[in-house]
């Protein structure tokens, strides 16, 4: 099953993407520390999500039927702040006051802190788990929501999280859909240097999952395979979504050291240029 989506949304989609990464680099900026490279990247699978995929309402975030959604790898919560802001769960002056004291909006994702989040994130590897938790209790309840989780790679090295791989495929959780931000970037260098991940394609197969292999930064792509997962029974879906960390910005692109490093201020001023100028470019493009 396509998404049979039209040239105008595509178009919304894109200029959202770049919203999103126009005020990620904005609260780092003021924020003085935090992750740019994995949010950057991100914008896009956040952008079909929060304006395209969830089934949410952003004014009733608590709402029972709404289609859940967990960050695993919580330090890049400057993309999911950006695009809840932009829905309207917080007025967008908040994102001001990223890692602030006193703020709703933590370095890492704080549940009771802020409406619209599921849950709370920092260990790495326990994002997984906790959305199959979900899942199945939605099984139980024979509810119809959709539960949705965004991991990172790097993240992989943790070994419960292939514990909690096992036990999506053991309960047939097709109402579960995994979003592996493979960016190829961790905190200390490029994955595959740091600890090969290899073919994760093969290795969900193994463990009886679907996989869908996507451009993460194509909206069109994104969008076609959230559309696939719902025709998926009795497997529980991972889409591996080749994402560029630090998209969007050419001095930032592929650099593993924008890992967990905010702009200065002449950069985030040099990044926002760059943002701005492919802003005007999807316009004349469309």
């Amino acid at each position: 099953m396509l998404d049979d989506i039209s040239d105008k949304k595509v178009k919304f989609l894109e200029e959202k993407s770049l919203e999103i990464r126009e005020l990620i680099i904005g609260m780092l900026l003021k924020a003085k520390s935090g992750h740019t490279a994995g949010p950057l990247g991100l914008a896009d699978i956040f952008s079909v999500l929060y304006f395209h995929t969830l089934n949410h309402f952003p004014h009733d975030p608590d709402w029972e039927d709404r289609d859940r959604l967990i960050l695993s790898n919580g330090h890049v919560c400057p993309v999911r702040y950006a695009s809840m802001a932009l829905s309207g769960y917080f007025p967008l002056k908040e994102l001001d006051t990223l890692r602030q004291l006193n703020t709703r909006l933590q370095g890492h994702p704080h549940r009771s802190a802020l409406p619209g989040l599921e849950t709370t994130s920092g260990p790495l590897g326990e994002g997984i788990s906790q959305a199959i938790g979900i899942a199945l209790s939605a099984k139980l309840d024979k509810k119809d929501y959709r539960v949705y989780v965004v991991t990172g790679d790097g993240e992989h090295n943790e070994g419960n999280i292939w514990e909690s791989i096992m036990m999506g495929a053991r309960y047939k959780l097709d109402n579960l859909a995994v979003i592996v931000d493979r960016n190829n970037i961790q905190i200390d260098g490029f994955t595959e240097n740091v600890m090969p991940l290899d073919d994760l394609k093969n290795k969900y197969e193994s463990f009886g999952w679907v996989v869908f292999d996507i451009d993460g930064n194509n909206i069109r792509d994104i969008a076609d395979a959230f559309s696939k997962t719902r025709s998926i029974h009795e497997k529980p879906v991972v889409i591996i979504a080749h994402t560029v960390p630090g998209k969007g910005v050419d001095f930032m692109q592929n650099d593993f050291k924008w890992h967990g490093m905010p702009p200065q201020e002449a950069q985030a001023k040099i990044a926002l240029k760059e943002l701005r100028t492919l802003k005007n470019k999807i316009e004349n493009d469309y």
